[in-house]
């Protein structure tokens, strides 16, 4: 499944230890963050589950709101905006009559229209990147393995940069300092009160690779080393020595505080992302991340080793620019 969550997502959303419907506390569709994104899946998940308290089947719903079966579905699977009258109507047709409830309920179906913050990056963004974002600000665990570059949590303005160039060399400056702007805006995350815990683990290819030069390279490494201090930030380097044949491509593990929401595996291609929610891909996905941090330099060491390496670029000068490289240098600077 591409660009969405899958529907075996949606269907566990909000499954409690034998509640029924009735009892379910109605603040549980509104998550402290996350926005539109996280608030369309909770609400999408309570209307499913008073739908099938009913008895009533996603045909019958859809004619109640003038609309079809596959509607209800895609509002069931939070994919789309909801209408505030069509709430209404369902929740009518669901026998939901208590005024606090209903007005409760519509309320976040309001909310749940309203645009996030990196709205005004549509334009600049593909879809995918767009219903990430909003679960990334809903996660109170967020655990990535990254193989090719420093993850956008943790980039310094000029890596970002020299990230973007390189992803499309023909991308227009303005898009390029936007594309910044929103990876600052996303890393408000580590520092925000309440926050996510943030564990990362890097290949040693990713802090060796020069993007933007080394200057660049040596302030990004000088970054990295602050953040790691963080109380709510692990960083850990796998090095070329650790035994570890699989090939595994970059991956985020996200968790929720809410236990409503599953947990997910995020993974970004090319052109297009797939979130896997099935228990099974999670469990071998977290298996992963855990071999792989047992594997890497312990917090500590990995400080050192990181010092080690932006030392070496400073006493080489630390010249701007991609240097050149033959291919006997493919390892180190």
């Amino acid at each position: 499944m591409t660009a969405e969550l899958g529907e075996s997502a949606c269907e566990r959303l909000g499954s409690t230890t034998g509640e029924s419907v009735d009892q379910l506390p109605v603040e549980a569709v509104s998550p402290p963050r996350g926005g539109p994104t996280v608030q369309r899946i909770l609400l999408g998940s309570r209307l499913r589950r008073l739908r099938e308290a009913r008895g009533i089947n996603a045909e019958e719903a859809g004619y109640e709101i003038r609309s079809s079966q596959s509607k209800i579905s895609r509002m069931e699977l939070g994919r789309l905006s909801f209408k505030e009258r069509d709430v209404a109507d369902l929740l009518t047709l669901y026998g939901v009559t208590d005024q606090a409830e209903r007005e409760s309920l519509l309320a976040v179906a309001r909310e749940s229209n309203k645009p996030g913050w990196w709205q005004q990056y549509t334009d600049i963004l593909p879809p995918w990147l767009v219903s990430y974002i909003g679960l990334e600000e809903a996660a109170s665990l967020i655990r990535r393995f990254e193989a090719s570059h420093i993850p956008d949590l943790l980039q310094t303005p000029d890596y970002a940069r020299a990230v973007e160039a390189s992803r499309d060399p023909a991308a227009e400056p303005n898009d390029i300092e936007r594309q910044v702007s929103l990876k600052l805006r996303r890393q408000e995350l580590l520092r925000e009160k309440g926050g996510p815990t943030l564990w990362f683990v890097l290949d040693e290819a990713v802090v060796r690779r020069p993007l933007g030069g080394k200057r660049t390279m040596q302030a990004q490494l000088e970054h990295l080393i602050e953040l790691s201090q963080l109380s709510n930030v692990h960083l850990q380097v796998v090095p070329f020595s650790a035994p570890h044949p699989k090939q595994v491509g970059s991956f985020t593990f996200l968790r929720f505080a809410d236990p409503s929401l599953p947990d997910l595996v995020h993974i970004e291609q090319l052109t297009s992302s797939v979130f896997l929610d099935r228990p099974d891909d999670i469990v071998i996905y977290r298996r992963e991340i855990d071999s792989l941090s047992v594997l890497a330099l312990h917090p500590e060491g990995t400080r050192n080793f990181l010092s080690n390496i932006a030392a070496r670029l400073r006493s080489s000068g630390g010249r701007g620019g991609h240097p050149k490289r033959t291919s006997s240098q493919q390892r180190g600077f």
